[in-house]
Order: structure tokens, then C-alpha cells, then sequence
């Protein structure tokens, strides 16, 4: 069992910066891919960025590719994502998730554990 839990969401300006985390515990994340996902009041949710478990491999959606930087710290047990250029269109709940298999995290809203989500906030 894997318990997820987010923090780092807030309030920034368009054009700003945020950082968000994701600490895990109850098992070790070495095995796992982890993403990002996000859901904007009214929308569905959807996928932000993934990183395999060894770090050798990111995925973004293309909303956000050049902006936003996935990485992970193993020995730390955390999954961080830094958002730079923020948009007011970035304003949602963001949802950390991890899934033994990539592919599930890279191309369905289906990983088998998630957190319980963080607030971001881009004002125009």
C-alpha cells in the first residue's frame, strides 16, 4: 500500500513560479512511475507530467511541456513538480499518483494510488 500525500499549492501571479510535492509512505516508490495530474473545476481529470522510477524518463502533456520540470528523489521517497510560466489555464487541483506500470500513468486517469490533491492558483 502506497499513501500519497501533496503539499506546495497556492495562490502565484501569471508569469509566476510553484513548486509542488508529493512524500510518500507506507512502501518504497523505487518501483514506481509517478505523475502529476491535474483538475480544473468542471473539467476532467487529466495528465500533467510522469517520471519512470529510475528518472530516465519524463512525459509531459503538451499544455505544459517547456514549462514544467517532473523529478523524483528516491531516497527521499518524493515526486516534485516545478511550474514555471504559470498561466491562469494551470489553475487546478493537482493530484500526485503512482502506478507499477508507465503506461498506465502516461495514457489513462487510472494509476492505482493518488493523493488527495493540492490547490493551484494563477491569478491574470
Amino acid at each position: 500500500q502506497v499513501q500519497l500525500v501533496e503539499s506546495g499549492g497556492g495562490l502565484v501571479q501569471a508569469g509566476g513560479s510553484l513548486s509542488v510535492s508529493c512524500a510518500a509512505s507506507g512502501r518504497t516508490l523505487r518501483s514506481y512511475t509517478m505523475g502529476w495530474f491535474r483538475q480544473a473545476p468542471g473539467k476532467e481529470r487529466e495528465f500533467v507530467a510522469a517520471i519512470t522510477w529510475s528518472g530516465g524518463s519524463t512525459y509531459y502533456a503538451d499544455s505544459v511541456k517547456g514549462r514544467f520540470t517532473i523529478s523524483r528523489d528516491n531516497a527521499k521517497n518524493t515526486v516534485y513538480l516545478q511550474m514555471n510560466s504559470l498561466k491562469p489555464e494551470d489553475t487546478a487541483v493537482y493530484y500526485c499518483a503512482a502506478d507499477l506500470l508507465t503506461l498506465v500513468v502516461v495514457t489513462t486517469t487510472r494509476p492505482g494510488y493518488w493523493g488527495q490533491g493540492t490547490q493551484v492558483t494563477v491569478s491574470s
